[in-house]
């Protein structure tokens, strides 16, 4: 689930979803823009199928977790390295 296996493609898997979304994050945006983005660059894939907004929030969630990405005043950014 949170790894691409021999049964889980990397579009499905939680790390390609992240990957996805750390694409779009060439500068801060807000959640919406960021899902909106997101839907639009794998509906160009054609060998990726529609997330849902749940699969998303949960590959952001993960993101933050490994901080990755960061809240700056409701907008995310990806977390500078220190």
């Amino acid at each position: 689930m949170i790894l691409p296996g021999k049964h889980l493609s990397p579009h499905r898997a939680i790390a390609g979803v992240g990957a996805e979304i750390l694409a779009q994050l060439d500068r801060p945006r807000d959640v919406t823009e960021l899902w909106e983005r997101v839907r639009m660059a794998r509906a160009k894939l054609q060998a990726s199928s529609p997330i849902t907004f749940d699969w998303f929030v949960l590959a952001l969630t993960f993101l933050y977790a490994i901080q990755a990405i960061e809240d700056a005043n409701g907008l995310m950014q990806i977390t500078n390295p220190r």
